[in-house]
Order: C-alpha cells, then structure tokens, then sequence
C-alpha cells in the first residue's frame, strides 16, 4: 500500500522542492560488483543468477528508508512493501515488464520470480504491481558493456539498475552496474549506501 504525505515533514523536503520540477533530476552511479558468490550459488543451487541478483536488491534496498518513498505527478508518495522489476523476453521475441514482489524469504521470491516471469513469457502482457515501489532492474547478459545512463521520460521516476555480462579474470567475477535514482528520492549518499549494501548482501547470502 503508498499514501501521499507531506513533503515537508519528511527529510526530502528540501529535495523535494529543488528537484521535482528540474528538467532532468536523474543521477547516474556506477558500481563493479564482485559476484563469483552468487555465480557459484546459482550453479550448486539450480537457481537463476538474474534472480538472486535482483533477490539481494531487494534486501540491500530493504534497508534503505528512502526507496520507500517515490516522487510521482508532483506529489510525495510512501509504500509500505517493494517489488523489484525484471524484463522478461516473450513468446512473441518481444520483451515484457514483470514486478515480483520482494520478500525477505528467498525461497519465496524464488517462487513468484519464476512463476511471474513465466506467465508474463506465456501471456506476452506485463505485470505491474501498483501497490508496491518498484525498482526496475535490465540484465543485457549478452553484451559486455561498461554502464548504461537510462532514458528519463518524466513519467517513471523508479529507481532503475542495468547490467550487462559478467567478467572472469583469475579467480574473481565482476559485474558492472548502473543505478539510476530521482534526486528527489535520495541523494548521491544514499545511492552510494544502497551500492555498498548490496554487495554486502551478495558476500553473505546464504542458502539452505
């Protein structure tokens, strides 16, 4: 669930008021993450690698306070829960928008991530979860690329993460990530947070 609130009664109040209406209030980081844990993970376990990446972006958002909030139309909006989104390639060689909602029990994720992006494979029509903040996540692993800079439309303010291939050199595996936010939503500081707790998230996650 989201309710509007009161800009000025939160600590983006002074965001709020230099950035909402700025013509591009986006801003871009770039992170390489180390990821040979969730490789080896994904291989011993038969779980999807895109999976449990966007499984500790969810965690590492979780702890986050500012992602709970999102500037929309003009008006501040709080939620209660987060989704993170993943672009599905559908029957028709086209892809689709699927929202999973996150849950701090990865089994459970586990279970709606294949079971969502399966329907939306199958029905070629997204799944949008209105009630929840979503943050959007591209995973381009055919391609090896150095970052991405998202497209601002204005309408969609979620925060956005894109990643390309991994890369193997010796014995380490990294991933080069963008993440987009509002600055509205959170600054430079929290963006960094989030990055930093994401892959502490990655080192520690573990699964039965």
């Amino acid at each position: 669930m989201f309710q509007e609130i009161d800009p000025q009664t939160t600590s983006r109040a002074e965001a709020f008021a230099l950035w909402m209406k700025a013509p591009m209030p986006m801003v871009t980081l770039f992170k390489t993450l180390r990821v040979g844990r969730l490789r080896r993970l994904s291989r011993r376990k038969g779980l999807k690698f895109n999976m449990l990446m966007c499984y500790c972006i969810g965690r590492a958002a979780s702890q986050v306070r500012e992602f709970y909030l999102l500037p929309v139309d003009g008006r501040l909006l709080q939620y209660d829960a987060l989704a993170v989104n993943t672009i599905v390639a559908n029957a028709k060689g086209e892809v689709s928008s699927c929202d999973v909602p996150f849950s701090d029990d990865v089994a459970r994720f586990n279970a709606d991530y294949l079971r969502l992006t399966r329907q939306v494979a199958l029905s070629c029509r997204n799944h949008d979860l209105e009630e929840r903040m979503v943050i959007g996540t591209s995973a381009l692993v055919g391609c090896d690329i150095d970052g991405a800079v998202g497209m601002y439309s204005g309408i969609f303010n979620n925060p956005f993460l894109i990643w390309g291939r991994c890369r193997r050199q010796w014995f380490r595996t990294s991933l080069r990530i963008s993440f987009q936010f509002h600055h509205t939503q959170m600054d430079g500081a929290h963006a960094a947070r989030f990055l930093e707790l994401l892959q502490a998230e990655i080192n520690t996650l573990t699964l039965k």
